[in-house]
């Protein structure tokens, strides 16, 4: 474990040290990043550095009187369909939602790329306190490109969008892919974005654009532990999977290289939440009334709208892709016998100092 002695200053290239690997990893024929040692453990890719950096960052965070944000499992919707009801459409030969789910999760992963496209300001000059030493100093100088390679893959190496596909072309021998994938993950044509408000306009605006993405993406890396279980769940089902143990291992692999992200992210906004921030006009806010109210609006939002999201676009056609059992009423009906009840919390554990007072 690392300790307060450990280093809390990187360069660039060393954050993207992943060492010497006994053996690679190989997804079908794509070359991933990552690999196993000797004794055959998956070690991840780009930790070498990063892992204990992270360490060192949080424990010197903590000896000086701060505290990791902590959001709670609780806030975490359920994947839809439910593991239950996966396996059931599968072994009625209905397998397009499954495989569907599985593709967007690939898509989606080689977005993550963007990350490394955030712009980060001149923090010192928005910061009051220093910030030498800490994951906020590193953002640029690292920790966002390891993120990005990590999502999209680097050079010749895959990353976790082509152990996705993998993972599912394991599964279900290299199945037909829904031709409209993409066009469902944008939207649909003529879908209007969502103009976005800002919370805090007193803020420096490439700073506070800078906190909303990385509240954005913690959330959704935390919410990805749900998304893991049942993809390992459902892969695993040797009823329905025809590689169950590789294909559940290389969703495993993915879900092993994701916990650097979501510890740099919360360390760096930990680190930002402890300190004072400079507003345009002069003065200075609390950084903990920024990021935790980023995290209370977004967190309140999504935990109420990706659930209802999520089933609405597995029962575009689902009626339609019913009529391809042997017995489509009942089949259906069984299948909505599955549905889970869940109700997001009333608190997200972020809320405004004053209201939560006044509770």
């Amino acid at each position: 474990m690392a300790s307060l002695e450990a280093p809390l200053e990187y360069s660039f290239d060393e954050l993207l040290e992943s060492g010497e690997y006994a053996e690679p990893l190989m997804a079908g024929d794509v070359l991933c990043h990552g690999g196993f040692n000797q004794e055959g453990v998956y070690r991840s890719p780009r930790i070498l550095n990063r892992k204990p950096a992270i360490l060192a960052w949080q424990q010197s965070l903590q000896a000086s009187g701060g505290d990791l944000i902590q959001i709670s499992p609780d806030l975490i919707p359920p994947q839809y369909p439910s593991v239950d009801q996966s396996v059931l459409l599968c072994r009625n030969g209905v397998r397009e939602p499954v495989v569907r789910a599985l593709t967007v999760i690939s898509v989606v992963e080689g977005f993550g790329a963007v990350i490394r496209d955030v712009k980060v300001p001149d923090l010192a000059s928005w910061v009051v306190e220093p910030i030498q030493g800490t994951a906020l100093s590193h953002l640029r100088g690292g920790l966002f490109e390891a993120h990005a390679r990590d999502e999209a893959g680097w050079g010749e190496e895959g990353g976790h969008k082509q152990m996705w596909e993998a993972a599912r072309d394991l599964a279900f021998e290299k199945p037909e892919i829904p031709p409209d994938v993409l066009m469902r993950i944008m939207g649909g044509p003529g879908k209007k974005r969502r103009e976005r408000k800002r919370l805090f306009p007193e803020l420096d605006e490439t700073l506070e654009s800078m906190v909303t993405t990385m509240c954005n993406v913690l959330i959704v890396e935390l919410f990805a532990d749900e998304v893991f279980r049942w993809g390992k769940s459902v892969l695993s089902n040797s009823e329905i999977s025809a590689e169950p143990e590789r294909a559940a291992a290389m969703v495993g692999y993915i879900q092993s290289d994701e916990n650097p992200h979501v510890e740099y992210l919360r360390t760096a906004l930990s680190e930002l939440a402890s300190r004072t921030l400079k507003t345009v006009d002069g003065k200075t806010l609390a950084g903990k009334e920024v990021v935790d109210g980023m995290l209370h609006a977004l967190l309140g939002q999504m935990i109420r709208t990706r659930p209802a999201d999520q089933k609405e676009q597995a029962h575009e056609n689902l009626s339609e892709l019913f009529q391809n059992a042997a017995n489509p009423s009942g089949l259906k009906e069984e299948f909505l016998s599955l549905e889970q009840n869940w109700s997001p919390p009333e608190r997200t554990g972020f809320e405004p100092q004053a209201a939560a007072c006044a509770e």
